[in-house]
């Protein structure tokens, strides 16, 4: 019955949700190839403008006319502390150096300009009549989900710990995404320490099912038909997939990024908090190895992810996977250059012959 519900509710014809991955790599291409293809297409809005989140909105638009969703990240609160900034830009320092980076440092965020531009964000997502809206890093208020509902667009949480699920059903959302500690990039906690959640997919779905009521989508680790089956005989309606499509021609991670992740072994990812703030899966290099021990003592999210930016975009442009924030979930081993119709199809296709005992 979720699961049937689900399908209606997203308008999606596979059980097949696009990990909306911020800071490029879901392109305005791969968001309309996906819902094109029977999937649900997302847009990561976590870093983009106003102005910015209509263009790429505009180019879905062209592109299909079938459903895709938003993804909006939820503010908190954060002191810029002098102790932490001081410690990071030290420890930088010598990497923006053997980089040859010249530009000053970026100018830090701001936890008031951040509420403003999410409320625009909200705004805009009402006036272009978007049908699907997910958040991460926490759930809106109230007032917002009021405001949303009124207007029919389907509301998505995302949690790492059944604590969280429930919290999600509680307070009126309509579909949650079970992150489970695989999952590449950063973590989604909001209620507990981020320590606490690093629960595996597979033992975090079983539990939520029996004390939620709303379909669950799976995400961490998923890249083929057996892991869609998997999540699907555990409690899961849909699965979402992020390293899987990071990989395929329409993604906007660069060809470094991509060869890093097609490339990597099943032990080469971890989890580090040093080029964000917030902890994520990403394929180890060297600058996690030089922060690490001090990853303690740098600034929260989104202060370090600032910070870091200009090392990574210039990392990126040199072609030096070194200093690269190289999100991967953790099955890399199963991931393969393709479109995104390409990484659908067979899929589907592997589910399929699963169900059917091939």
């Amino acid at each position: 019955m979720k699961q049937a519900n689900l399908f209606e509710r997203l308008h999606i014809t596979h059980p097949i949700i696009q990990a909306p991955m911020a800071g490029g790599i879901s392109t305005s291409e791969l968001t309309a190839a996906v819902s094109n293809h029977g999937g649900l297409g997302m847009i990561a809005a976590g870093y983009l403008t106003p102005a910015e989140l209509l263009q790429q909105i505009k180019e879905v638009k062209q592109n299909t006319s079938n459903w895709f969703g938003v993804n909006i990240f939820v503010p908190s609160e954060y002191e810029v502390e002098d102790c932490a900034l001081h410690t990071s830009r030290t420890l930088l320092e010598p990497i923006r150096e053997s980089l040859h980076l010249q530009q000053s440092e970026p100018t830090l965020p701001q936890a008031n300009r951040d509420l403003a531009n999410y409320h625009k964000l909200i705004d805009l997502l009402i006036e272009e009549r978007i049908p699907v809206c997910s958040f991460t890093f926490g759930i809106p208020s109230k007032e917002i989900i009021q405001r949303l509902k009124k207007h029919n667009i389907v509301l998505i949480g995302t949690a790492t710990t059944v604590k969280e699920a429930i919290e999600i059903e509680r307070i009126g959302l309509d579909i949650v995404v079970l992150q489970g500690s695989e999952a590449g990039g950063h973590r989604a906690t909001f209620l507990h320490a981020e320590e606490e959640g690093l629960v595996g997919l597979m033992s975090l779905i079983p539990q939520t099912v029996k004390l939620i009521n709303i379909p669950i989508i799976a995400s961490g680790g998923i890249m083929d038909g057996r892991g869609l089956m998997a999540a699907r005989c555990l409690g899961a309606a849909a699965v979402q997939m992020g390293t899987a499509f990071l990989t395929c021609e329409e993604s906007g991670a660069s060809d470094i990024h991509k060869q890093a992740v097609t490339k990597a072994t099943d032990s080469q990812t971890t989890l580090t908090r040093t080029f964000s703030g917030k902890k994520a899966r990403a394929i180890n290099n060297t600058f996690i190895r030089l922060m690490q021990s001090r990853e303690k003592d740098l600034p929260a999210f989104p202060i370090q992810n600032t910070l870091t930016k200009p090392i990574r975009t210039v990392s990126s442009q040199q072609n030096n996977r070194e200093y690269m924030s190289l999100w991967s979930g953790q099955s890399p081993m199963l991931a393969s250059i393709q479109t995104a119709e390409e990484l659908i199809d067979r899929v589907m296709q592997e589910a399929e012959e699963i169900w059917n005992g091939v």
